[in-house]
């Protein structure tokens, strides 16, 4: 059984909770589609994420 997804309270605190835990545990990726995203374009700003 896959654990509940948690809540965050904002991008930085999920970002770290990823960085530390495993998705298989929340996610069921058996049943994952593909998707294509057509027309998509390059972004003209550059986004560091770097702190």
């Amino acid at each position: 059984m896959r654990q509940p997804m948690p809540e965050f309270k904002n991008e930085d605190e999920e970002r770290e909770f990823w960085a530390t835990h495993d998705s298989s545990e929340y996610v069921d990726w058996s049943k994952g589609k593909r998707a294509v995203f057509q027309n998509l374009k390059p972004s003209t700003r550059y986004f560091s994420t770097a702190s």
